[in-house]
C-alpha cells in the first residue's frame, strides 16, 4: 500500500477566524486521515504580524499547542517573499490560509498562484479593489485561466461569511441561469444595527445609543466608523457584481451611502464620535418617522441591477412583509433574482458574521482545494 498523499496548509493570521480555522483544521485533517485514499493533511507554517513558526522539513505542527509555541518563539520574522519561496519548495501541493485582511498581502496572490501554491481565505480586499487585481489573479489560477500546474484560488467566506453565496452564484451562471439582480443585507452589523433601531412592529432606540450598543456587544469594528462609511458591503457587492459579470472597478466606482454625518467626518476617534453622533439622532428619527408613515421599515442593503449595470448601496424602505424587514438579530440575507426563479428569488439567510462561520467557509474552500489537487 502507498503512502497517504501529503497536501501542506500555511495559516497567515491567527485572530478570531484564523483560531477558530485552527480547530477546524485538527477535525478536518483526522478525518482526511481515515478516508480512502486517505490524506496526510499536515500544518507546517503558522504566521503574524510579527511572529511566525514554520516546520522547515514540512512535518506537522500540533494544531493545539501551535499558538503557545507562536506566543513563545524569539525567531526572527522572514520577509513574506521567503516564507513564500519556502513553501514552494515543499514535496507536495501547499495550501496558503490567508486570514488577514491585508491588501498588500492580497497583492501577491498572482505571484503566490504562479509558484503552485493555492490559496483560500476570507480577505475581501484582494477581490474588491482594482479590477486589474481581480483579473490577475484568475489569470493565474488554476481554476481561472492559469496552467493546471499553478494554485487553486477560493474565496466563499469574502460575501456571508460561512454562507454558501458566491458558490450558488456562480453554479447560476454555471449551469445557464441569468441573474436579473441582486439585493441584500451583507452586513451583520448593519443588520443587527438596523433590526434594533426599527424593529418589524415598531420600537426601536434612538440611532446613537443602538450603535454604541452594537459596538459594546462586540457587533462593530473597534472604530464604528469602518461599518457605517458602508465602504464593508461595498466590497462585498464589488466582488458579486464580478461574479455576476460587471467590471466594476472599484468599490468607490458606485454610490455607497455613508451614514456618518459630515460633520462627524472630521472626528479624531471612534470614541470621540461615538460621545456626539447622538447629536445627530433627529436625523435617522425623521427616517424611521416617514418609513413608518408608509407602513414600512428602514434597512441598509446592497443591490446590483443587471440589466441598468447599476450597483448601489444604502438606506431603503421595506414593506413589513418583506423578507429583509423580517431578518432578526445580525443575520444576513441575499436575494438572487434570475430568469428560471422569477418573481421569487433564490434566498439565502443565516449568520453572516463570526469567527466559528467564517472559519467554516475558509475549511470548506479548503476541502476544494484538497480534492482538486488529490491523487487518483
Amino acid at each position: 500500500m502507498s503512502p497517504p498523499q501529503q497536501i501542506f496548509a500555511a495559516v497567515v493570521g491567527v485572530g478570531g477566524v484564523g483560531k477558530a480555522f485552527l480547530a477546524q483544521l485538527d477535525f478536518v485533517r483526522q478525518r482526511l486521515a481515515k478516508q480512502n485514499p486517505a490524506i496526510d493533511l499536515r500544518l507546517v507554517l503558522v504566521r503574524r504580524s510579527t511572529k511566525q513558526i514554520a516546520s522547515k522539513e514540512f512535518s506537522h505542527l500540533d494544531t493545539n499547542t501551535v499558538l503557545k509555541s507562536l506566543e513563545s518563539s524569539n525567531e526572527a520574522l522572514p520577509s513574506f517573499e521567503d516564507t513564500v519561496q519556502h513553501l514552494s519548495s515543499a514535496p507536495g501541493r501547499v495550501i496558503l490560509v490567508d486570514n488577514t485582511s491585508d491588501l498588500k498581502l492580497a497583492s501577491t496572490y498572482p505571484s503566490i498562484l504562479a509558484r503552485g501554491v493555492s490559496v483560500v481565505t476570507p480577505n475581501k480586499k484582494g477581490f474588491s479593489d482594482n479590477y486589474k487585481l481581480w483579473n490577475d489573479i484568475f489569470t493565474a489560477a488554476a481554476n481561472g485561466s492559469g496552467p493546471s500546474t499553478n494554485g487553486y484560488v477560493f474565496h466563499e467566506s469574502t460575501v456571508g461569511a460561512g454562507l454558501p453565496v458566491l458558490s450558488s452564484l456562480r453554479e447560476l451562471i454555471d449551469t445557464g441561469d441569468e441573474v436579473t439582480r441582486i439585493e441584500g443585507v451583507f452586513s451583520g452589523t448593519m443588520s443587527f444595527l438596523f433590526n434594533s433601531f426599527m424593529p418589524v412592529g415598531g420600537g426601536g432606540g434612538a440611532f446613537g445609543a443602538e450603535v454604541a450598543k452594537a459596538k459594546e456587544l462586540g457587533y462593530t469594528e473597534p472604530d464604528p466608523r469602518d461599518d457605517l462609511n458602508g465602504l464593508d458591503v461595498a466590497r462585498k457587492l464589488t466582488i458579486l457584481a464580478r461574479i455576476a459579470g460587471l467590471p466594476v472597478e472599484s468599490p468607490t466606482s458606485f454610490p455607497v451611502e455613508s451614514l456618518i454625518p459630515k460633520e462627524l467626518e472630521s472626528c479624531q476617534s471612534g470614541d470621540e464620535f461615538l460621545q456626539r453622533l447622538p447629536e445627530f439622532d433627529g436625523q435617522m428619527d425623521s427616517l424611521k418617522a416617514a418609513a413608518a408613515k408608509e407602513g414600512k421599515v428602514v434597512r441598509f442593503v446592497g443591490s446590483i441591477d443587471m440589466a441598468t449595470k447599476s450597483v448601489k448601496v444604502g438606506l431603503q424602505k421595506f414593506d413589513v412583509s418583506h423578507p429583509i424587514a423580517a431578518l432578526k438579530g445580525s443575520d444576513n440575507i441575499i436575494n438572487f433574482y434570475t430568469k428560471r426563479y422569477g418573481s421569487n428569488p433564490l434566498i439565502i439567510q443565516g449568520a453572516g458574521a463570526g469567527g466559528d462561520v467564517t472559519a467554516m467557509g475558509v475549511t470548506a474552500d479548503l476541502l476544494k482545494v484538497v480534492r482538486l489537487v488529490q491523487k487518483n
